[in-house]
């Protein structure tokens, strides 16, 4: 079966299928009209899922098309199980596009697995597994699972999944092609790798638990960063650290009322289990930190609130160095992913106060109270060093959606692994 075709005008046309979804069709596939020669990404996008909503699987871009443009149809048409075949059009850009759809496709299945078939252990295999294909002469992991997470001082990642009988794993995969064993670590990428959340004893909603396959989307896009990074040429030794666990509830499961005491020595009282991401993540933040990794860079699935504050569009970036999140913001634009900065000041680190501990997980009140996503990110300042120099704090709003939008397929988006990816390369 022949690809169909789609092709830019900037021609009206006769007949279009809609008046804001600038498309005609041909005997070989459509037209997308656009009314100038700038790239106009957006109308390529709500084309793109028009075309897809035909039932078409294998697709060829033919005539002029900026990579750009090629991409945002790419992002927009191919949701959750696809398997079709896209045939790029004819340029330079050709190579670099087949290497970022392959990060894609890897980013989306991962976040788009059942639960059932992506246990922790599960998920730190397969991104280990896949970053090793690339470059199996530069990569080095280890996992630390289960009961040995306690041994190790991993405390946060082993309370949050000791309630599953799936064991919890913190991944540290060493990407280091200097071949100096003593190399300086030049970045770390930290990802949430919470593979379902119940919410624990703070239980959620049937609805609010329904999606909550995609709660490792963070660990899913730090390591399609990074295998995009790496097959467009990084030579930066980079480490990664994948924070993996089920948050479920059984007679062993964490609870409120518990306090955590972790390796930094920082005592943390739960007044609510379903703000777990925050809670492995401290221990990721802690292993980038004691690696000696000149910028850190975290993501995760953590908040409601920043979807409430930015949409389901952008991500919501936080840092303490001004500097840094700039860079991180600039490389966003350059790589045409939405993200937008949310406030973060030191004194967010005392905004969920508990009688019991240093300080509490969140607020004991529905979504963490006002400003929650700004104080999860002032708990996780708690758990890097210098004050939050070179750390970056990426909270996924963006990451997945269940039915699609005019934009965006159903499931996982992936927005951010170019992102990443830029920051890794510079």
């Amino acid at each position: 079966m022949s690809n169909f075709q789609v092709s830019l005008s900037t021609q009206s046309a006769d007949a279009i299928w809609g008046e804001q979804t600038k498309l005609s069709f041909n005997e070989k596939g459509a037209v997308l009209h656009l009314p100038s020669e700038a790239l106009h990404l957006r109308d390529i996008q709500k084309s793109a899922r028009k075309v897809a909503g035909l039932g078409v699987k294998n697709l060829a871009f033919v005539g002029q098309w900026d990579s750009e443009q090629q991409w945002a149809f790419v992002m927009s048409f191919c949701g959750a199980g696809f398997r079709g075949d896209i045939q790029w059009a004819d340029d330079e850009h050709a190579i670099d596009l087949a290497i970022r759809f392959e990060a894609l496709q890897f980013t989306r299945k991962l976040v788009n697995e059942t639960p059932e078939d992506l246990s922790p252990e599960v998920l730190a295999v397969a991104a280990a597994s896949w970053i090793e294909s690339i470059a199996p002469d530069f990569v080095s992991t280890k996992m630390i699972k289960g009961e040995e997470l306690i041994a190790a001082g991993w405390q946060g990642i082993y309370e949050v999944g000791r309630g599953s009988c799936r064991p919890p794993v913190l991944l540290e995969l060493d990407f280091n092609p200097t071949g100096d064993a003593n190399a300086d670590v030049e970045f770390a990428l930290v990802g949430k790798g919470i593979t379902f959340d119940s919410g624990g004893y703070s239980i959620k909603s049937s609805e609010g638990m329904l999606d909550m396959k995609c709660d490792m989307g963070g660990a899913a896009t730090v390591t399609g960063a990074l295998g995009l990074a790496i097959m467009k040429g990084l030579e930066k030794r980079t480490k990664l650290f994948l924070c993996c666990a089920e948050n479920l509830i059984s007679d062993h499961a964490y609870k409120l009322g518990d306090v955590i005491t972790y390796k930094n020595g920082v005592t943390v009282e739960i007044v609510n289990t379903d703000a777990e991401g925050r809670l492995v993540l401290a221990d990721g933040l802690m292993a980038a930190t004691e690696s000696g990794a000149k910028k850190i860079i975290d993501a995760a699935t953590l908040t409601g609130a920043a979807i409430m504050a930015v949409g389901k569009e952008f991500n919501a970036v936080f840092s303490l160095d001004t500097a840094f999140q700039q860079e991180v913001l600039a490389s966003a634009v350059e790589m045409n992913e939405p993200h937008w900065p949310l406030p973060l000041m030191p004194w967010h680190q005392e905004q969920c106060p508990s009688p019991f501990a240093e300080t509490a997980n969140s607020r004991p009140m529905k979504g963490g109270g006002a400003g929650g996503a700004s104080n999860a990110a002032g708990f996780l300042s708690r758990f890097v060093a210098d004050d939050g120099k070179g750390w970056v704090h990426i909270d996924l709003a963006a990451a997945y959606n269940r039915n699609g939008t005019e934009i965006m397929p159903n499931g996982a988006s992936a927005i951010g692994i170019r992102t990443i990816a830029a920051q890794l390369l510079k």
